[in-house]
C-alpha cells in the first residue's frame, strides 16, 4: 500500500513548514478536518468568539511575525463574517491566509442553502481568491504563500469544499516560495523619472524632511533613516502604523502624521522645500495630502496611488536606497536640533490642550500607561478618538510595538489584536487601548483571553459616546442622534468573564491600579472613566 497525503494534511503540513503555530476562527463541518490536521501538526486552533474577530487576531499576527496570519471560517454566514477582517487586512497590508469552508463540489452548483459564492464575495478584498482543489493543492498552497507575503502583503481566500480535504492531494510537494522581508532583498533599486538625480536634488534642498510610512518598517530601514537623517539634519515624521521605526526620543524625530494636533505637524511640514516619503503607504492617510514641497517617492513598489505626486521614484530595497543617499551626501546639516526641540516643545503644548483640571483626561490615561510600563511594551489602538491621542502621545521606541488598523480603520480590532499580540509575545507587556463602542463589539474575546490565562492590560476610554462622530454633529449644530452609548460596569463584565475589573475616574486612582499591574495571570480591564471635553481641543 502506497502512502497518500489527504489535502487536509497537505494543507497542514504548508503552514506547519512555514512556521504557522495558529489558526484563529470559528469552525463549522467543512473544516473538521483541517482542524485535525492541523492539531497533528501541531497547531493550535484558537476558537475565536466571532470570525470577524478571529480575522482580526491573524491580522495581528501577520503584522507582528511578517508570516500569514491564519483565521478560518464555515460556509454561509460564517463566511461573511470574515469579511471585515480580510477587508482590514487588505488595507493595512497584513500578510493573511483566510480559509473558509465550503458545500460538497457536488451540492454546491445547484444547492442553495447557506451558499455564496466566496470568489465573489472576498475578491474585492483580497490580493488573490481561489478553490481548493486536490490535483492542484500543493502549487495553489506556494502561490498562496507569496502572494500573501510579496509586496504589498494581503489576504488570500481560499475556498475549501468540503468533501475535497479527505482526497488525495496529487500534488503534495511541500515547496515553501521565497517569503523574505524587504531588508532581504538584493541592495538594488531603480530611479524613476525624465534625468531624475536624487542626490543632487537632496543637496540643493535647504530644508528636507523626511516622512516615514509602513514599508520602510516592514523594511527593517530604521537605521538606516537613523543615519541619514543625522548626517543631513532632517527632522522625520512616522504614519501611526510606522511608530517605532525611529525612536520618539531621538533628536529629529518631529511627531506623528494624521493624529492629534494634525493640523500643526502638516504646518511644520509645509515649511520644508523637499520630502523624502519613505516607505510612506497612501492608505495611511485619514485626511488629503497638503504638502506642495517636491517629494521623492521611496518604496518597494512605484508610485501608482498618485495621492501624493513625485516626479522622482526610488524603488527597491528601502534601506539600499537610504544608504545610498546617506553615503552621496556631502553638504550641511539643514536643520538644528534645537529647531526641533522648540517644534516638539510646541507640540506638546498643543497636544495637552484643553485639560481639565480633576477629571480624568484622555491624555492623562495615556500619560499614566506610558509612566507605568517599560520602553518595550507593546500597544493595540482601537479606532475613535483616544486613537487620534495615543497615536501623538504614546511615546514609541522600537518598531512593531503598535498595532492598529489605520487603512480600513475597523472598530473592534484592539482587542483581538492584544490577544494575537501577548500569545505570540508572552514576554512582554501588552496593553489594549480601545473605546467602550469598540469594546462592545468584542468584550465576549474576553473569556477567550481569560481562558488561555493571557496576563494582558485592557483600558476602557468610557464616555458613553461615539466621540469622534459626536464631536461632527456638535460642529454642525446637531443634536447627538445615534451616538450615545449607554453607560455599563465594564468591571463587571470583565469580573463575569474570569478576568480582574476595575473602575477608574481620576489620574491619581488609575496610576494605582497601574502600579499593581504586574506579573498579571489573567486580563486586567480597567474601566477609564474620561471626561471627553479635550478631544474638541485637540482636534
Amino acid at each position: 500500500m502506497t502512502n497518500t497525503t489527504t489535502t487536509a494534511a497537505l494543507v497542514a503540513r504548508y503552514l506547519s513548514t512555514a512556521g504557522i503555530k495558529h489558526i484563529f476562527g470559528y469552525p463549522g463541518d467543512p473544516n473538521l478536518d483541517y482542524m485535525e490536521a492541523a492539531r497533528v501538526e501541531g497547531i493550535e486552533y484558537v476558537l475565536a468568539r466571532r470570525e470577524g474577530t478571529a480575522a482580526f487576531m491573524a491580522d495581528a499576527y501577520g503584522q507582528l511575525t511578517g508570516r500569514p496570519g491564519v483565521c478560518m471560517s464555515t460556509l454561509g454566514p460564517g463566511s461573511t463574517n470574515l469579511v471585515n477582517g480580510v477587508a482590514t487586512a487588505l488595507l493595512d497590508r497584513s500578510p493573511m491566509l483566510a480559509i473558509s469552508g465550503q458545500m460538497s463540489t457536488k451540492q454546491e452548483p445547484t444547492f442553495t442553502h447557506q451558499y455564496i459564492d466566496h470568489n465573489r464575495l472576498f475578491a474585492p478584498i483580497s490580493k488573490w481568491v481561489v478553490r481548493l482543489v486536490p490535483e492542484a493543492a500543493g502549487a495553489i498552497m506556494r502561490k498562496a504563500f507569496r502572494i500573501a507575503t510579496a509586496e504589498r502583503p494581503g489576504p488570500v481566500h481560499i475556498t475549501t469544499p468540503s468533501n475535497v480535504a479527505a482526497l488525495e492531494a496529487t500534488d503534495a510537494e511541500i515547496r515553501l516560495p521565497p517569503m523574505a522581508a524587504i531588508d532581504e532583498w538584493p541592495n538594488g533599486f531603480r530611479v524613476n523619472g525624465a534625468g531624475a538625480k536624487p542626490a543632487a536634488i537632496l543637496a540643493k534642498a535647504k530644508r528636507p524632511a523626511v516622512v516615514v510610512g509602513m514599508a520602510a518598517m516592514r523594511a527593517k530601514a530604521g537605521p538606516q533613516i537613523k543615519a541619514l537623517v543625522e548626517k543631513v539634519g532632517m527632522p522625520v515624521v512616522v504614519s501611526a502604523k510606522s511608530k517605532g521605526t525611529i525612536a520618539e526620543d531621538h533628536a529629529y524625530f518631529a511627531g506623528t502624521l494624521d493624529m492629534a494636533c494634525n493640523g500643526y505637524v502638516w504646518e511644520f511640514l509645509n515649511k520644508s522645500d523637499l520630502i523624502l516619503a519613505v516607505g510612506f503607504d497612501a492608505v495611511e492617510l485619514i485626511k488629503p495630502w497638503r504638502s506642495k514641497a517636491p517629494v521623492i517617492h521611496i518604496d518597494a513598489v512605484p508610485n501608482t496611488d498618485q495621492v501624493y505626486p513625485a516626479d522622482t521614484e526610488l524603488v527597491g530595497s528601502i534601506p539600499a536606497i537610504i544608504q545610498y543617499l546617506t553615503d552621496s551626501y556631502h553638504g550641511e546639516v539643514r536643520w538644528s536640533e534645537k529647531e526641533i526641540q522648540v517644534h516638539r516643545e510646541e507640540l506638546a503644548r498643543q497636544y495637552y490642550f484643553g485639560r481639565e483640571k480633576g477629571k480624568l483626561n484622555p491624555t492623562d490615561v495615556v500619560d499614566a500607561a506610558q509612566k507605568a510600563f517599560p520602553r518595550d511594551t507593546i500597544i493595540t489602538m482601537d479606532v475613535g478618538s483616544h486613537k487620534i491621542t495615543i497615536g501623538q502621545g504614546w511615546k514609541t521606541y522600537e518598531p512593531g510595538t503598535v498595532l492598529l488598523t489605520n487603512g480600513l480603520s475597523s472598530m473592534g480590532f484592539a482587542l483581538p489584536g492584544a490577544i494575537a499580540a501577548k500569545m505570540l509575545r508572552p514576554e512582554r507587556p501588552v496593553v489594549c487601548f480601545i473605546g467602550d463602542g469598540g469594546f462592545a463589539m468584542c468584550d465576549s474575546e474576553l473569556r477567550l483571553a481569560a481562558s488561555l490565562k493571557l496576563g494582558l492590560v485592557v483600558i476602557v476610554f468610557s464616555d458613553n459616546s461615539l466621540n469622534r462622530i459626536e464631536i461632527k454633529q456638535m460642529k454642525k449644530q446637531y443634536a447627538s442622534v445615534g451616538t450615545r452609548i449607554e453607560s455599563s460596569d465594564l468591571a463587571k463584565i470583565a469580573e463575569a468573564m474570569d478576568c480582574d475589573g476595575e473602575r477608574v475616574d481620576s489620574a491619581a486612582a488609575l496610576e494605582a491600579v497601574l502600579a499593581r499591574a504586574k506579573n498579571l495571570d489573567r486580563p486586567l480591564l480597567i474601566d477609564a472613566r474620561v471626561d471627553p471635553a479635550q478631544y474638541a481641543a485637540q482636534f
